[in-house]
């Protein structure tokens, strides 16, 4: 009996969710004698023209890591949706749109003029682009077409399930690959990791005051971080109180607020939202100036709360104004 056919995709990401594949370790072993890696063209030779030739259906599951902001990436989504039974949006970037998705803070002109024009290591006297399509002599070059907003992968198509994380850890991983083997998924749309606050599961919650009066807002790299207390009790915005558990609370044993990255529990409608809220209920005065000096401690608010999850919120993107305006 042939074996469960598994598919690995990569589209707008920075390729982390691959090495978290990798990071599996021997359990890679175990994963590779259960299932029949078919695509995964970021570690292993397989061509598009491979999944085409396949039946619809035929690959039982299909991981997607990254966010969708090209035609070559739809295009492909499309494709792996077509011919998998089950479709996972892999890590933070494929379930909200990720770090990629602060691009919706700009416009495609704004991003291709930093890029190629006015970053100061950038010597680009020409000011040339790259363009979808160059024909030289009978040869025509072609590339994908860059779209002006990011999406995560369920803005797009239909997504079974989604595996949180920047990256996800090997265990969910593994634990999702056995679910899938032995058929004990949850109802699709479920987020394959624990439905509650990372809070709930920090091994310094008992620290954690049941008031919080924060008269500052600290960076960590400015300032020493005491490794047995509440980061938040410390004034370090962690995000915590609105983030979904299951990490195994790595930023924090690390000694490091937690950034965000599993998003928000089922509950949740907007992390960024949420975190406010969180923050806002914490801050240790009344005093209208007072609290407006001590916010100024948030340096980059949607940097901070919208880190992962700016195109899937309720903002989704920053409105631009019309053009010819």
């Amino acid at each position: 009996m042939s074996k469960p056919k598994v598919a690995f995709y990569w589209c707008a990401s920075c390729g982390g969710c691959e090495e978290a594949v990798v990071d599996l370790a021997e359990g890679v072993l175990q994963v590779v004698d259960a299932v029949d890696i078919c695509f995964w063209p970021c570690a292993l030779d397989f061509k598009k023209s491979d999944v085409e030739a396949m039946a619809d259906g035929e690959i039982t599951a299909c991981f997607i890591n990254g966010a969708i902001r090209s035609s070559e990436q739809l295009e492909m989504a499309e494709l792996v949706r077509r011919k998998s039974k089950v479709l996972v949006a892999f890590g933070s970037c494929a379930q909200q749109g990720g770090i990629p998705g602060l691009a919706n803070l700009f416009d495609l002109k704004g991003v291709m003029e930093t890029a190629y024009e006015t970053t100061a290591s950038t010597v680009n006297p020409d000011k040339t682009r790259p363009k979808t399509s160059h024909r030289e002599g009978n040869h025509e070059l072609t590339l994908p077409e860059l779209w002006d907003t990011v999406h995560a992968v369920s803005q797009r198509i239909d997504v079974d399930y989604f595996i949180p994380g920047c990256p996800p850890t090997p265990k969910l991983l593994a634990d999702a690959v056995n679910a899938l083997l032995e058929g004990k998924l949850p109802p699709k749309g479920s987020i394959l990791s624990p439905n509650m606050a990372l809070c709930e599961q920090c091994p310094r919650k008992d620290s954690k005051p049941s008031d919080l009066a924060i008269k500052e807002f600290k960076r960590p790299h400015a300032h020493m971080i005491d490794p047995e207390k509440c980061l938040l009790a410390q004034g370090f915005l962690c995000m915590g109180p609105a983030t979904r558990g299951g990490c195994e609370s790595l930023c924090i044993n690390g000694n490091m607020p937690c950034t965000g990255c599993f998003g928000p529990t089922d509950q949740v409608r907007d992390q960024g939202a949420k975190a406010l809220s969180a923050i806002a209920s914490a801050v240790g005065s009344n005093d209208e100036g007072e609290i407006e000096n001590i916010l100024k401690g948030i340096v980059d608010p949607v940097g901070t709360f919208y880190r992962y999850g700016l195109a899937t919120s309720m903002l989704h993107r920053k409105k631009m104004p019309a053009k010819g305006a």
